[in-house]
C-alpha cells in the first residue's frame, strides 16, 4: 500500500476524465487557465502566446516515446535549464519516474481509441511531506507553433512538458519555477532528501581514502534507487556554459546514470597496470559529448577494449550524451555533487527516515513562543521548537534537512520566496526528557549555513548518545512552518520536546515536586587497576539519583576511559545524592571498580577539587599522600529551583583532567 495521497485543489482525475468522455469534450483546467496569471505574476510576455494541445503541435503525439531516457530534453525559449537537468536526473530510475507519471500506459494516447482520449493527464509530487496528485488539461503555451518551455528532440513526445506544467500549476505558475535549484525540483518529483557535497573542501583527489569512502557512498545511494547529478563552479555569469581544457561545461548540471567498481582480468591488468577500476557514467542532458579526456570514446583506453570487453565489464553507453570517467578524473573535475538518497523504502523493515512538521509561532506569552531566532539570540534562541533524537551506535553518518514552508504563492501579494533558515545541534544528557533552557554542559554538535533557500542540510558522522535539534529562523519573532528530516542506517527515534519541566501530579505532590535540576557531565577515568596484567578492561558508568540511572556506553580496553556521558536529575532535595560509579564490562559477570558520591548542594564552591574514586563511601579530598583510588573527571552543572523553576539562579561544576592522581576536579564558575 503506497503513502497517502492529497488530491491538489481536491481535483478528481478519474472522475473528471469519465465526465468528459460522457459529454464527448476535451478537458478544459478551471483551476490553471490557458492566459497570462498562469505563465507570470504581474507582467506580459512579447509575442502573442497560444495555447495548444499537442495534437495541434504535431502528428501522432505520445506521452512518451520509446524509452523515456533515450531523448534530449531542450530547455526552451523561456525554460528553465533546472528542470532540464531535474528531468534528465528523473528518467535515470524508473522506480522514481513511475511514481512521478503513475499509469503512464493509461494516460498515453492511442490513436485507436481516440474516443477515449479527454485532454486531462496527472502527475505526483512529493509536496512539502505529502504525495499530492496535479490534475492537468493538454494545453500548453507555444509561439509559433513552438513550445515556450522545455520540450523533447523527439518531437511528438510530450512528458517533460506536461509534467512542467503540473509543477507550474503546484507553484502558482510558470514563473514560480524560477530560483528552483536542480534539486529542489528532484526532491519535488521523488521524495528523496538531497545532499549537496563540496568537491574541493572534501579533498578528494589528496585524500585517498576519502575518495574512495565518497565512492563507496555513491555506489550505495545508486544501487538503492537514488539520483545523483554534478556541475562544475562558474566564478561569474560571462563563464557559464564555457568549455573546460577537457570539454566540460563550467555552470552545466550533469546526471549520473552508472557506477562501477571493475575488477580486470589477466590482459586488461597489464594494460591498465591496475586490478580495479572505479568508474563513473555521466548524461549531458543536452545530448552532446563533451568529455575529451581518459575513457572518452575518442581516447586510448577506450580504444584498447574490444567491443566485447567492454560488454563484459558492463562500459556501455546506451544513450547519446553519456560518456564513461575514471573516480580520479571525476573528483579532480567537479566542483558540486547533489546526493539524491532514496528514503522512502525502509532498511530491512527499519524506519531510517524520521521527518515532522513543526512551525515558528509568535505569543505573548515567553513560555510558549517558539520563535526565538538564531543562536546569536541568547536571551530568545532556546524559545524555538527542540527535537530531540538518539543515535544508538557510534560512528554512523545522520542527514539533517530542514525545510520551509514554500512561499512563492504568495509572491502575487509581495512576500519574499524564503526566510533565511539554519539550524543548531546540541548533544544532550542521555536521560533528558524536557526542554533546553540553559546551555551549561550541552556539546555544541553541528550547525547548518544559514541562508534564504528553501532546504539546508548537515550531514556528520555522530557519536552514541541524545542530541537535541533547534530549527530556527535568522530573525525572531516571524512566523513560518518547516519540515524536519533525519536520515541514518540506524533508527534514531526522532520526537519533540514539548515539556518545560515534570508535570505537576497528586503522586508527585505526596512524594514532594523536585526543586532542585542537576546536571552532571562525567568526562573520564583514569588509572583504572587492572587485576591481572593481561586482564582486558572495558569500563563503562553507572550515574545514579535515587531510583533513576543513566548508563554510559562501554569503552573497550582501557584503563584512562573517555566517557563525555550526561545526565540530568530533577531532585525533590538535596539529601537525595548523585552516585557516579565505574565498572567493568565482562562475559559473565561485570565487576564493579569504584564510586564519586557528590551530595551536589546547591551552596557547594565552585573551585577546583580533587575527589577519589572509592570501593564504597563518599568521597574525599586528597592531602597528598597515598593514592587511595583512580582519578576520575566530571563536570557538573547544577540549578536551584523553587515550584516555578524558570526564575533562579544557578549554580554549576566544572571537571578538568588532572593527570595520574587518584581525584575528582570540581571548577567553579560564576552564576549567570
Amino acid at each position: 500500500m503506497g503513502p497517502p495521497l492529497k488530491l491538489f485543489k481536491n481535483q478528481k482525475y478519474q472522475e473528471l476524465k469519465q465526465e468528459c468522455i460522457k459529454d464527448g469534450r476535451l478537458f478544459c483546467d478551471p483551476t490553471f487557465l490557458p492566459e497570462n496569471d498562469s505563465l507570470f505574476y504581474n507582467r506580459l510576455l512579447p509575442g502573442k502566446v497560444v495555447w495548444k494541445r499537442p495534437q495541434d503541435i504535431c502528428d501522432d503525439p505520445r506521452l512518451i516515446v520509446g524509452n523515456i531516457s533515450n531523448h534530449q530534453l531542450i530547455q526552451g525559449r523561456l525554460g528553465h535549464k533546472p528542470m532540464v537537468s531535474a528531468f534528465s536526473c528523473l528518467a535515470v530510475q524508473e522506480s522514481h519516474w513511475t511514481k512521478t507519471i503513475p499509469n503512464h500506459k493509461e494516460q498515453e494516447w492511442d490513436p485507436r481509441k481516440l474516443d477515449k482520449y479527454a485532454g486531462i493527464f496527472r502527475f505526483r509530487f512529493w509536496h512539502f511531506g505529502e504525495w499530492t496528485e496535479v490534475v492537468i488539461d493538454d494545453l500548453l503555451p507555444t509561439i509559433n507553433g513552438d513550445l515556450v518551455f522545455s520540450f523533447s528532440t523527439s518531437m511528438n513526445e510530450f512528458w517533460n512538458a506536461l509534467l512542467e506544467k503540473a509543477y507550474a500549476k503546484l507553484l502558482g505558475c510558470y514563473e514560480a519555477l524560477d530560483g528552483l535549484t536542480t534539486t529542489d525540483i528532484i526532491v519535488d518529483f521523488t521524495g528523496t532528501l538531497a545532499e549537496t557535497v563540496d568537491m574541493q573542501k572534501g579533498r578528494y583527489t589528496e585524500l585517498v581514502e576519502e575518495k574512495y569512502k565518497l565512492f563507496g557512498e555513491l555506489y550505495k545511494t545508486f544501487t538503492k534507487g537514488g539520483l545523483i547529478c554534478c556541475s562544475i563552479e562558474s566564478p561569474n555569469q560571462e563563464e557559464q556554459e564555457v568549455e573546460t581544457d577537457w570539454g566540460l561545461l563550467k555552470g552545466h548540471t550533469y546526471t549520473m546514470t552508472d557506477i562501477r567498481k571493475i575488477r580486470l582480468g589477466e590482459r586488461l591488468v597489464e594494460v591498465f597496470s591496475t586490478e580495479k577500476l572505479y568508474m563513473v557514467r555521466l548524461r549531458n542532458p543536452l545530448g552532446r559529448q563533451e568529455w575529451s579526456g581518459p575513457w572518452s570514446e575518442i581516447s586510448e583506453e577506450w580504444q584498447q577494449l574490444t567491443v566485447a570487453d567492454r560488454k563484459n565489464l558492463g562500459l556501455v553507453m546506451s544513450d547519446d550524451g553519456e560518456f564513461w570517467m575514471s573516480l580520479e578524473d571525476f573528483c579532480r573535475n567537479f566542483h558540486e555533487l547533489n546526493v539524491c538518497r532514496n528514503v522512502n523504502n525502509p532498511v530491512f523493515g527499519r524506519k531510517a527516515l524520521e521527518s515532522v512538521v513543526g512551525c515558528w509561532t509568535v505569543d505573548d506569552d515567553p513560555l510558549m513562543n517558539r520563535s526565538g531566532g538564531c543562536y546569536n539570540n541568547r536571551d530568545t534562541f532556546l524559545q524555538n521548537p527542540q527535537y530531540i533524537f538518539t543515535v544508538p551506535e557510534d560512528g554512523h553518518k545522520v542527514i539533517m534537512s530542514l525545510q520551509q514552508k514554500d512561499l512563492r504563492t504568495y509572491r502575487r501579494m509581495g512576500r519574499p520566496d524564503n526566510y533565511i533558515i539554519g539550524f543548531e545541534l546540541f548533544k544532550v544528557e542521555m536521560n533528558r526528557k524536557f526542554r533546553l533552557h540553559h546551555l551549561y554542559i550541552q556539546e555544541r554538535a553541528g550547525t547548518s549555513t544559514y541562508i534564504d533557500t528553501r532546504t539546508v542540510f548537515l550531514s556528520k558522522y555522530l557519536k552514541k548518545g541524545n542530541y537535541v535539534l533547534v530549527p530556527t529562523m535568522f530573525q525572531h519573532g516571524r512566523t513560518s512552518e518547516f519540515l524536519l528530516r533525519i536520515f541514518s542506517e540506524v533508527p534514531v527515534q526522532l520526537r519533540e520536546l514539548t515539556l518545560d519541566m515534570p508535570k505537576m501530579s497528586c503522586w508527585n505532590l505526596a512524594r514532594g515536586y523536585p526543586k532542585v535540576v542537576t546536571q552532571i557531565t562525567v568526562h573520564s577515568a583514569e588509572g583504572l587497576e587492572k587485576k591481572y596484567a593481561n586482564e582486558t578492561v572495558n569500563p563503562y558508568l553507572i550515574i545514579k539519583c535515587g531510583k533513576e540511572e543513566v548508563r554510559s556506553p562501554v569503552q573497550k580496553n582501557t584503563v584512562h576511559a573517555i566517557f563525555d556521558t550526561q545526565a540530568i536529575f530533577y531532585r525533590r532535595t538535596t539529601d537525595i545524592p548523585i552516585i557516579v560509579q565505574v565498572w567493568n564490562s565482562r562475559k559473565f559477570c561485570d565487576q564493579f571498580l569504584g564510586q564519586v558520591t557528590l551530595d551536589a548542594d546547591p551552596s557547594d564552591c565552585r573551585d577546583l577539587k580533587s575527589l577519589y574514586l572509592r570501593k564504597k563511601g563518599r568521597w574525599e579530598e586528597s592531602k597528598g599522600g597515598r593514592n587511595l583510588s583512580k582519578p576520575f573527571k566530571i563536570k557538573r552543572k547544577q540549578r536551584l529551583a523553587e515550584i516555578t523553576w524558570f526564575c533562579v539562579p544557578a549554580i554549576g561544576f566544572q571537571v578538568a583532567a588532572v593527570g595520574q592522581s587518584s581525584y575528582l576536579c570540581l571548577e567553579k564558575t560564576s552564576p549567570p
